[in-house]
Parts: structure tokens; C-alpha cells; sequence
């Protein structure tokens, strides 16, 4: 199994290694991941086993990381192909980021089985030059047959970790998980795994709007936003750095305030009136096309990144207002949902290779 660099690609892949186990009791997995990314913490504590490679993205721009990019490049595909090697694997599944790109690669190169997940409407880099040597692409949304060859697309939805269902949970209990009164509205914010610069400041700046209307947050800034905006922490606004249960945050939430990338999956399965904001900092907008297939069915509110600190709050507001909006949104979005993507995965993969 490899995908890393964010949750997007992370959670995809523990939740596909999670149901291939739930029909196949005696697997044994070995995660690849990327030195220093969120997988090398993330996969251990799904109790998987992960190694990890010194491979680096490529930048924007012009930096001396860059320089040294074809040579974390070579020894991380020389560093994979002893992996490969010693594990040998019935079978290698890569949910995208760089370290999937050269654990697949060196996987097809020994004559592994490989297949991949695609997350969003526009794929990335590392899943379109690894899609003609797969078995298969599981796909998020329809349309990639301009990306991938036609005849290996499976469209699947996007798997996700067993956790996000509201399936016995009570929003009573939720606003309590976090210290909050049930009795008022909850706005859940979430940047995603790595947190969202724009989203936080555009909440930030206008906070004291929230406040004077006595609307609570739940506000999943990400790591590296803790030390600068924990300081708004309160008896009605809890700023945390990464959020365990997700499950609790969207149960207790009223609208959510999200990115767009692989958290659209989980928005639609628990069906939450939400804002979503498309990270531009993201390989050919893809986000934006991601959320444009759910603005056009009236299934979420679209605000640019750039809009988001004169927007964001505001339509927060008005949206909390809006009850028959509200309304609209939530049945229409969970007609994107596909809760099962993951035993689907599973499924067949597990025939390919029997």
C-alpha cells in the first residue's frame, strides 16, 4: 500500500487496507510512505506497518529542494525496489503522492499486480504515469476516461476510514465530546489534515461576528496554524490541530466549512449543508472541479479562495439562517454518496488476483 502527503491520499489507502482485512482475515500489509509526512504517523496508529522513502515533491518554483530532487528520486526507487523485493506482495495498490509514484513503479517493474485510487475529478501527476501499466483505476468521479485508459476505469466514489458514519450517534453527545452547549449552533471548520491558511484567517478576521450571534466553532486549523490561532480558543470556540473523531465534529455540526479535496466523499455520506472553498494550490484547480459537480445539482455553496475573508463569514451566518437551504443541500448531496467504495476496492481486487 502507498499514498501519502496529506489526508487525502492517506486515509484512502488504510481505509482500502482495512476492508481487503475485513474480508481476508490472514493479509499482511506494508505501508509506503514519505519521510517526515503525516503517513508515517497516521499509518501506525491504524496499526499497519509503514516504510518510509526520502522522496521530496517538486516545487512551484525555482528552490535548492529542487536540485536535489533527481537524487532523492533515484535512491528512493533503489531504496523501494529492496522493499518490493524483500515483502513480495501479491498485490500493490497506490492511492497518489510521490512516494506511491516509486513504490508502484518498482512494483510493475518486478511484475507486481498494481492498481490505483483517483480522489478527484483531474487526477494527479503520479496516478496518470502509473495508469497504463495498473490492472485498474478506481475512481472518484465520472469523466477520467481523458486521463486513463477507458477499459481499466472502475468508478467506486472515493473509500473511506470505517469511522464516518453518524450511524448511532446523537448530536446531544457530540457538542458535548467537545465542551459545547447542544442547545446552540455549531459551525465545524476544517482546512483538512494539514489545515487551510485562507479558511483560518478569513475566520480569524471575522470572528467577532460569530461571536456576537453566539455561534460556536469546532476548528480544525492543522498543525501548523496551532500556535497562531489556538489563542482564540474559548468557552464557545475549540481550535484544534487535528481532529481523531471526525465522526463526533460532523455529527455536531449544524453546516460545515471544509476544502474540497477527498473530505467531499465523507461530506456526502453524512449529508451536512456545508461551504466548501477549493484549495488553489492544487494541481490544475482540481478542487474546484471536484466541487462544481456538487454546485451544479445545488448539493454545496462554493466561495473562492480569494473571497474567503470577505465571504466566509457571512455566508456562514446566512446559511445558519436559511433552514430551507439547508434543506436543499443536504438531500441533494447525498445523492453523491457512496458508502461502500471501499468493500467495492476490495472486492475486486481480492478476485483479480485469487
Amino acid at each position: 500500500m502507498s499514498g501519502g502527503g496529506s489526508g487525502g491520499h492517506v486515509f484512502p489507502a488504510i481505509a482500502i487496507a482495512d476492508a481487503i482485512k475485513k474480508i481476508h482475515p490472514e493479509s499482511e500489509f506494508l505501508f509506503i510512505g514519505a519521510e517526515g509526512k503525516m503517513e508515517m504517523t497516521a499509518v501506525p496508529k491504524a496499526k499497519y506497518a509503514i516504510k518510509a522513502l526520502p522522496i521530496v515533491g517538486l516545487q512551484r518554483r525555482l528552490t535548492a529542494k529542487n536540485l536535489l530532487f533527481p537524487l532523492k528520486l533515484i535512491f528512493s526507487i533503489i531504496k523501494a525496489w529492496f522493499i518490493v523485493r524483500k515483502f513480495r506482495p501479491d498485490v500493490a495498490i497506490g492511492t497518489g503522492g510521490y512516494a506511491s509514484g516509486a513504490a508502484l513503479k518498482v512494483a510493475q517493474w518486478q511484475g507486481v499486480p498494481t492498481f490505483i485510487q483517483e480522489q478527484n475529478a483531474f487526477p494527479g501527476i503520479t496516478n496518470k504515469l502509473l495508469a497504463n501499466k495498473v490492472v485498474k483505476v478506481f475512481a472518484a468521479y465520472p469523466g477520467l476516461e481523458r486521463y486513463f485508459p477507458a477499459g481499466k476505469i472502475q468508478l467506486t466514489g472515493n473509500p473511506l476510514r470505517g469511522s464516518i458514519s453518524l450511524e448511532g450517534l446523537d448530536r446531544k453527545s457530540a457538542v458535548e465530546h467537545f465542551g459545547l452547549d447542544p442547545n446552540g449552533s455549531v459551525v465545524f471548520i476544517t482546512g483538512g489534515s494539514l489545515g487551510a491558511g485562507a479558511i483560518n484567517k478569513a475566520i480569524a478576521n471575522k470572528i467577532d461576528q460569530l461571536d456576537k450571534k453566539g455561534i460556536q466553532l469546532i476548528w480544525q486549523c492543522g498543525k501548523i496554524y496551532e500556535e497562531e490561532y489556538g489563542k482564540f480558543n474559548s468557552p464557545n470556540i475549540k481550535v484544534l490541530s487535528f481532529i481523531d473523531r471526525m465522526d463526533l465534529a460532523y455529527a455536531a455540526a449544524d453546516i460545515i466549512v471544509s476544502r474540497a479535496g477527498g473530505t467531499i466523499s465523507e461530506l456526502a455520506i453524512i449529508g451536512k449543508p456545508c461551504i466548501l472553498l477549493p484549495s488553489p494550490n492544487v494541481a490544475e484547480d482540481h478542487q474546484t472541479k471536484n466541487v462544481m459537480a456538487l454546485v451544479e445539482k445545488d448539493a454545496a455553496i462554493l466561495i473562492k479562495d480569494n473571497e474567503a475573508n470577505e465571504r466566509l463569514v457571512p455566508q456562514c451566518l446566512a446559511l445558519l439562517e436559511d433552514k430551507a437551504m439547508q434543506e436543499t443541500i443536504r438531500k441533494n448531496i447525498k445523492l453523491f454518496a457512496k458508502p461502500h467504495a471501499a468493500m467495492e476496492i476490495a472486492t475486486t481486487i481480492l478476485k483479480t488476483i485469487q
